[in-house]
């Protein structure tokens, strides 16, 4: 039903009644900042919840806890509460939902500002969560309430969820709901994910992530005669060798057709994300005691495109070690899977993608720009366990300033988001899209 398209008439009311409503957003990214809501270890996410189901019961919507009881960090004190709003219209017709997660990150050292007052200073919006991805949200909350209040009459159903842990891999938030059908057809068509990648860019997919633990071991001796022992820190500084002559320069030569950015995010990437051998970390003056090391851990990410296989990915480190294991005295390892994410990428030319970048060169007068991210989101969750295809990130913020201290989003940039969502909203509950 893409033959037609979104009356000038309407087009112009949207947008009119988003503007109209510049300090009403300003205000509802800053309430939604003050909840600190800090993961680890999940704090204030269900007064936060409870705030958004408040709001939006107003407009009419249905209102619904889940708790993920039994997920990942899930306590009585510290409950992984999501809300999400319904509202259907009567008519028959596709359900949009936008989604959004309530958790950041902790603040870390460095603010110039309060991180939780949510400070507007020379047009930007500051506070942990501005851009990463409260200011979304807000944007999105006020879209939806601006298209229910013009009056057209779109037929299907709206949703809105605020959803929780998408900074720890949203186990306790869309995987959860996923699992039990909420990202699902019938129930849901087109997903809108507002997450920081700039205003004029629609973010169809993301790169593939492999996180493990490595562990080398050794025999513990006396630090004054380590060639008693076998020093598990010399094991794993032979991995990291192997790491830097053979797999790096591997993973720098393979490059992807996703439109991932930035450009080096193009090639496949390891992180080490920790390392931790031997002693604990001294603290308060202790001395250390004298002992070779037993036991290195290592932490890698391991980043991958979708040219690649995840066995394949997990299997040139395999090799890696047992190579070691064959050349190098004493070698013994242990490799442990934490995490992985299969890459996802939704089709540019679906109805959500169309309706998001027809809306942009409305609002913004430009070309939108398609692109993947370089890390995951819920996307991931929505396509893999919800087998929801159309589903992408759009929304307010730079990412580059996402986690960082002094986090913003322009107040302009909010504005201008929530006018393309209405918009794109519109289309696809009209079928224009």
């Amino acid at each position: 039903m893409a033959g037609h398209s979104l009356s000038a008439d309407l087009i112009d009311q949207l947008r009119i009644s988003v503007q109209a409503r510049r300090e009403e957003l300003v205000d509802l990214t800053r309430e939604l900042i003050r909840f600190p809501t800090v993961n680890p270890p999940g704090e204030a996410y269900r007064p936060c919840a409870e705030f958004i189901g408040r709001r939006l019961a107003r407009r009419g919507f249905a209102i619904e806890y889940v708790r993920a009881e039994g997920a990942a960090g899930d306590s009585e004190r510290w409950p992984r509460l999501n809300v999400i709003a319904r509202r259907e219209s009567g008519s028959p017709g596709p359900c949009v939902h936008f989604n959004g997660h309530i958790d950041v990150v902790q603040t870390g050292a460095g603010w110039t500002v309060e991180p939780f007052a949510g400070t507007v200073r020379e047009g930007k919006l500051f506070g942990r969560g501005a851009c990463d991805m409260k200011g979304g949200l807000a944007a999105a909350i006020v879209a939806v309430e601006a298209l229910i209040d013009s009056g057209a009459p779109l037929p299907g159903t709206l949703e809105i969820s605020g959803t929780v842990d998408e900074e720890s891999g949203g186990y306790g938030g869309v995987h959860y709901l996923a699992e039990r059908g909420f990202f699902s057809p019938p129930r849901v068509d087109h997903v809108i994910i507002p997450e920081p990648l700039n205003v004029d860019r629609v973010c169809i997919g993301h790169r593939g992530v492999w996180w493990a633990e490595i562990e080398t071991h050794g025999r513990i001796a006396h630090g004054s005669m380590p060639f008693l022992g076998d020093c598990a820190v010399r094991h794993m500084n032979a991995v990291l060798d192997r790491f830097e002559s053979e797999l790096r320069p591997k993973l720098a030569a393979r490059e992807t057709d996703m439109p991932v950015v930035p450009s080096g995010a193009r090639h496949s990437t390891l992180n080490i994300n920790s390392i931790h051998g031997g002693l604990a970390e001294l603290r308060d003056g202790a001395l250390p005691s004298p002992c070779v090391p037993d036991s290195c851990r290592m932490v890698i990410d391991r980043r991958w495109l979708i040219e690649e296989d995840l066995e394949g990915v997990k299997g040139e480190v395999r090799d890696l070690l047992n190579q070691l294991v064959r050349e190098r005295a004493g070698f013994r390892y242990s490799l442990r899977d934490i995490f992985e994410v299969r890459p996802v990428m939704s089709d540019r030319n679906g109805p959500v993608a169309r309706a998001a970048a027809a809306a942009i060169r409305r609002v913004l007068g430009r070309e939108p720009e398609f692109i993947c991210s370089p890390g995951t989101y819920d996307q991931k969750h929505i396509d893999r366990v919800g087998r929801l295809r159309d589903c992408i990130a759009y929304g307010p913020g730079i990412l580059d300033v996402a986690h960082q201290p002094d986090e913003y989003v322009v107040i302009d940039d909010l504005v201008a988001s929530a006018q393309v969502m209405t918009l794109a909203a519109a289309a696809l509950l009209s079928g224009c899209a």
